[in-house]
């Protein structure tokens, strides 16, 4: 394994990651109209993507399953926005390179040798998380 990922440190220029439990192969599509990776119930009108490897991590990590965390270096077919939950919501500007797309996006690689966060920071973020759905002010922008 690598070293752990850096916060707002780009992965490589002018590469996007993905990060997810789904196991994915080269070539499929992530499209929006799913099931949300954060929250039961929503349906995701939006896939998420980004260019730092922390923030793919922290996706691979907190998203809703049973396998294990993965990150996909990822390719979108269409226009890019910054994500709303990130930019400006939490952070100034967007420093996590964290973006979304109405439309697909295409898994080119997975990525094997990174680290993920220890599992203090990975309970300290969802209980972070728990505390906000329980105060009624987890909202996804989506």
């Amino acid at each position: 394994m690598s070293d752990a990922p850096v916060p707002f440190q780009v992965y490589k220029a002018g590469t996007y990651l993905h990060g997810t439990k789904a196991d994915l192969a080269p070539g499929d599509l992530l499209v929006p109209g799913h099931a949300s990776n954060y929250e039961d119930g929503r349906v995701s009108r939006n896939v998420y993507v980004s260019e730092t490897l922390d923030a793919a991590v922290w996706a691979a990590e907190l998203a809703v399953g049973d396998g294990p965390g993965r990150v996909y270096v990822v390719e979108p077919t269409g226009a890019l926005e910054d994500d709303p939950n990130v930019t400006d919501k939490k952070l100034p500007g967007n420093p996590t390179r964290s973006y979304r797309t109405a439309d697909p996006v295409r898994v080119m690689s997975e990525l094997t040798d990174w680290a993920g966060h220890s599992p203090e920071q990975i309970r300290a973020v969802r209980d972070g998380l728990a505390e906000l759905r329980r105060r009624g002010d987890a909202v996804i922008l989506d």
